[in-house]
């Protein structure tokens, strides 16, 4: 066992001190990152369900597919306008303000959780979760941009296990102690903090995690030799020429990057593997929230199962990184790795559609989105590096925003058709519907990784 565990650690060891010291600061940047996602990312369901109500959950993700369409748009815009890392510096203060503004919102009588009276007119319920909604496209997804513009392919095959590893870690230690605080109690068995100052403090522990990351991304630019920054070569020198010849007005529009999406299958295969996650994700997701909501008597407790799913989503996630993700990355490529998301995430549907229990609707959701994290989200990051910097930045803002809303929005669709059709077809429509997704992912993830290896085996720069 010791021999194991010192191989394991051993093939984390990397060599050269400054590609050492990049990615033990990126790995600290996603830890905070993925630190302060795990802190609002469920507390989005706990008090858009207290204030709104859980009928009106798949209409808010209906409805952020819409919102979000500006915030883009604003997006593309800072692209053409700030630098990689400049980008990951505004939102996350951007995030860490308004985290702070909603910590104080939350406690006000008749706006926040002291009003019990669920209503789809209180307006802050669909503001918080239209926040937290961006939270992924805007911080989690420019992070992910960022890590990709400054990693070769053979890096992000070494290294993105490690980036993860530390994530799960991060996820770890937010939703154990968002776990804990909310279930401390006293010597009557009341709890020590009511609703109210409980959802405040963990907004303030989120806005804390979130405002460190400009700092730790500063000391990397600052401490790491600019060309050890360069990412995959043909890209950096495709972006070194263009950037000679273009002028502001030959700049590409606002809409380049989804227009980019539509025009190149590459892209639009990308697409696709998140897309089918997602569709997938959300139908369970509603399924397993009614599950908690009515094993549940208040929102704290509603927050404590939630927090208690993501800590051991984040615990498969954390061993799944450490011995999986690099080794699976290194040894099968890139091809093999694309396939097998689709092939596990179709046997785990499997299992639950034969046995169909609230405790397999857990297990088989928490694993899924364990899979997702630890070696789903890396393998599928890692295809962004032999593109330019417009797919990096804009067009993936378009897929991983307004992409995966319109996959909730479609997997939302299907949950209000459920909850109207009533529970006798549910096992039937339930069938189709993953059958269905898993043939066109897995025919996606053949295609896209064919055509990732005929890219980097001949230098080739995607979107050029």
């Amino acid at each position: 066992m010791n021999e194991l565990l010192s191989r394991v650690i051993a093939s984390f060891y990397i060599p050269d001190r400054y590609e050492r010291l990049k990615i033990i600061l990126l790995t600290l940047t996603f830890l905070f990152v993925i630190a302060a996602y795990t802190i609002i990312y469920d507390l989005k369901h706990s008090i858009f369900m207290s204030v709104v109500g859980k009928e009106y959950v798949p209409w808010a993700k209906v409805a952020s597919m819409i919102v979000l369409v500006p915030a883009i748009l604003f997006y593309s815009l800072l692209v053409d306008k700030l630098r990689r890392y400049q980008l990951l510096y505004f939102y996350s203060i951007l995030y860490g303000i308004f985290g702070l503004m909603c910590a104080y919102i939350i406690g006000h009588p008749t706006i926040g959780l002291l009003n019990t009276d669920s209503s789809p007119w209180r307006i802050f319920g669909w503001v918080y979760y239209f926040f937290v909604e961006g939270f992924s496209p805007f911080v989690l997804s420019v992070f992910w941009a960022f890590s990709n513009s400054i990693s070769s392919p053979e890096s992000a095959k070494k290294n993105y296990g490690i980036l993860v590893c530390g994530s799960k870690a991060g996820g770890m230690l937010s939703a154990g102690f968002a776990c804990w605080f909310l279930a401390l109690r006293d010597a009557s068995g009341h709890r020590i903090f009511s609703d109210v100052l409980n959802h405040q403090i963990l907004m303030i522990v989120f806005s804390s995690f979130v405002i460190v990351v400009p700092f730790i991304v500063h000391s990397l630019m600052r401490k790491v030799p600019e060309s050890y920054l360069h990412g995959y070569e043909a890209v950096y020198k495709f972006e070194k020429e263009k950037k000679k010849e273009e002028t502001t007005d030959e700049r590409m529009g606002l809409l380049s990057g989804l227009m980019m999406v539509f025009q190149r299958p590459y892209i639009l295969g990308i697409f696709g593997m998140l897309f089918f996650y997602e569709v997938l994700n959300t139908i369970l997701s509603y399924q397993r929230l009614g599950v908690v909501q009515s094993a549940s008597n208040s929102v704290s407790d509603i927050s404590v199962e939630l927090y208690k799913q993501m800590f051991t989503m984040h615990f498969i996630g954390f061993f799944i990184s450490l011995i999986g993700t690099k080794n699976l990355m290194q040894w099968l490529g890139e091809k093999t790795c694309l396939i097998l998301i689709p092939i596990t995430s179709g046997i785990l549907l499997f299992y639950f559609w034969m046995t169909y229990t609230p405790f397999s609707l857990l297990l088989v959701f928490v694993t899924l989105k364990s899979l997702n994290y630890a070696f789903a989200t890396p393998v599928r990051e890692s295809l962004y590096i032999p593109t330019v910097k417009e797919v990096k930045f804009k067009s993936k803002s378009w897929i991983d925003a307004f992409g995966s809303k319109m996959a909730r929005t479609f997997g939302s669709s299907f949950n209000i058709l459920i909850d109207k059709i009533g529970s006798t077809m549910h096992f039937s429509l339930n069938g189709l519907m993953f059958l269905g997704i898993i043939v066109s992912w897995v025919a996606t993830a053949f295609w896209l990784g064919n055509r990732y290896a005929k890219a980097i085996k001949k230098g080739e720069v995607i979107g050029s």
